[in-house]
């Protein structure tokens, strides 16, 4: 192997649900090559190239360990909300290669130009950021997949209404993230400006099966909404219930007191 197509690494991070883009452009600029392009962050240092994107997620092309671990921690200074559980994705590289393809996680690239690099980033993030939404929303179902068990053996779930109440929140906590976000999953709008570049991401949004996984997180977000559902319609038959035992009681209550006063 030649030295222009040396393999050199390329990880992929979501680190957190957002970062502060301004704020980072601002540390940086001073000594080091950045961009701001569509609200990411596209820094170029001595063959490495690091794209930020505002949702969370981060794509390193060659930075050597120690500076992945500098960059990590002043990305999780200025993050917003940073998960306990970080997603990472690690592929291999070379440039100057005679077409852009990706096999068996090595992608081949045609040349280093940084818009290049961008396309193919945007796909990576996409990728690694649905990856985060996946544990999330997986772990949620797996959480939650006793209720429909309950239910069906007992006709109700045995949980008290706090339970239920905190059980929907978290339900609708994690609907409403991958809802609220769901459009980073579409071809990005960078490229109604940059056509040409576009074909780059598509390689890359194939390879990684951005559409269909979409797809089945769609379909688990289905799932969490008819648990969500199902608590829903669990709180409002008790708090029914409640409602006819005490009017019960006051009747029953009414009753006994005209006996009381006709006897007396």
């Amino acid at each position: 192997m030649s030295e222009n197509h040396k393999t050199m690494h390329c990880t992929a991070y979501c680190l957190a649900q957002g970062f502060d883009i301004s704020a980072l452009a601002n540390l940086i600029s001073d000594s080091t090559l950045i961009r701001i392009i569509k609200g990411s962050l596209l820094i170029e240092d001595d063959h490495s190239w690091s794209v930020v994107f505002a949702y969370g997620a981060v794509v390193l092309w060659n930075v050597s360990a120690e500076q992945q671990a500098k960059l990590r921690q002043l990305l999780l200074q200025h993050a917003e909300n940073p998960l306990d559980i970080i997603e990472e994705d690690h592929f291999t590289f070379a440039l100057d290669c005679a077409g852009t393809r990706i096999i068996e996680d090595h992608i081949e690239i045609e040349s280093s130009d940084p818009i290049l690099m961008f396309s193919l980033s945007q796909a990576m993030a996409q990728s690694i950021k649905l990856a985060s939404f996946e544990t999330n929303a997986i772990s949620t179902i797996n959480n939650t997949r006793y209720i429909p068990k309950s239910l069906a053996e007992n006709g109700s779930i045995k949980l008290s209404r706090h339970k239920i109440a905190k059980i929907r929140g978290q339900l609708f906590l994690t609907k409403s993230d991958i809802i609220l976000n769901y459009d980073l999953l579409d071809t990005p709008d960078f490229f109604w400006e940059y056509p040409e570049y576009e074909t780059f991401y598509s390689i890359a949004a194939k390879y990684l099966e951005v559409a269909p996984r979409t797809g089945v997180l769609s379909k688990k977000l289905e799932t969490i909404h008819e648990l969500f559902e199902m608590l829903a319609d669990e709180q409002k038959h008790r708090h029914s219930s409640i409602l006819e035992l005490i009017i019960i009681g006051l009747i029953a209550f009414e009753i006994g007191m005209t006996i009381f006063s006709k006897m007396f």
